[in-house]
């Protein structure tokens, strides 16, 4: 996909590892494991959506509800013709109502890894704000990214926004290193809106991760399927089960693909032996309490202003000040 000529793209992109080379890698260490990016190709894409709309899913919606409900206060603390700076490609429903209720945002940049989902979201965001600059930034956003010089004029107030509760894919301490990258870019004036999953019952998030219709784990196994796909892997898909468990004693839904038999697979050329309940790590879903959170915040540099939860604790919203 090409960029807009309405938006400004900004090619940062660092060059990652391959698809192959990560599974190579990952699959010969003594604990096998795959970066979670990989599970997000086309059908990944497709089905991370539906599970946002399994009912066990609840983070996306209570996000919504949460940001609905308090958009006026969330605006005001903002203040007016703020820039303001999305992490992942969202450009959905939960950036379009902040900029529907910001007063005369001045800028919107989004900042993601895939070229054609940033692009596509972008897009579609320009599309439905005619009048407000829109850019467009590749880039791992785990590293340090230096904003474009429009981005960097004006007197509101740039914000860095990063829903979705992705903060919890990160550990503590990595998530501590992004948010205070992120303070540097924003600067002293500047502010971070961040959505973070809570700690709660383990029953409650062990159902969110194993929704009752699998679509949680099509989704997982879909990586083996892109390996057989793409790389010319023999995986036998039904020897092989998604396995999602809460933590407590951490607070992490830690994520695995689970041989269920003694195995082999070939992947693009090479053998991999799988013992019967051996794991290939995928993906990892940290919970916070808002006392935790906020103090990781404060580790960070950031005073935390405001946090706002639904009527159940499942979900916060935290405004933090830079």
């Amino acid at each position: 996909m090409r960029p807009s000529g309405t938006i400004a793209f900004h090619d940062l992109a660092p060059k990652l590892e391959s698809f192959r080379d990560a599974v190579l890698d990952g699959l010969s260490q003594p604990r096998k494991r795959i970066p979670c990016r990989f599970l997000y190709d086309e059908r990944g894409s497709d089905l991370f959506e539906a599970i946002c709309e399994t009912p066990e899913y609840y983070p996306t919606r209570t996000e919504m509800s949460i940001l609905k409900k308090h958009a006026r206060k969330i605006a005001k603390l903002i203040g007016p013709e703020a820039t303001l700076i999305e992490y992942g490609s969202g450009a959905g429903q939960k950036v379009k109502l902040l900029l529907r209720t910001l007063d005369r945002p001045r800028a919107y940049a989004g900042i993601d890894v895939s070229r054609e989902i940033l692009l596509r979201a972008t897009d579609d965001l320009s599309m439905a704000a005619p009048g407000l600059e829109v850019v467009a930034i590749c880039a791992d956003f785990l590293t340090p990214i230096a904003l474009p010089p429009s981005l960097r004029r004006g007197g509101g107030r740039r914000v860095a926004f990063f829903p979705g509760s992705s903060i919890g894919n990160l550990t503590p301490e990595e998530a501590t290193r992004f948010l205070a990258q992120c303070r540097a870019m924003v600067g002293p004036q500047g502010a971070m809106l961040i959505g973070v999953d809570l700690k709660k019952d383990p029953a409650r998030l062990n159902a969110a991760y194993n929704d009752a219709a699998g679509i949680t784990a099509a989704f997982t196994l879909n990586l083996l399927e892109r390996m057989n796909r793409e790389l010319g892997a023999d995986f036998i898909i039904e020897r092989f089960a998604h396995h999602a468990t809460y933590e407590r004693s951490v607070g992490r839904v830690a994520i695995h693909i689970r041989s269920l038999v003694d195995q082999t697979a070939t992947v693009a050329g090479r053998r991999f032996r799988f013992a019967k309940g051996e794991g290939i790590h995928t993906e990892d879903s940290w919970k916070y309490a808002v006392s935790d959170f906020q103090m990781l915040a404060r580790d960070a540099g950031y005073t935390p202003l405001a946090c706002w939860t639904d009527s159940a604790d499942l979900f916060s919203v935290h405004y933090l000040a830079a």
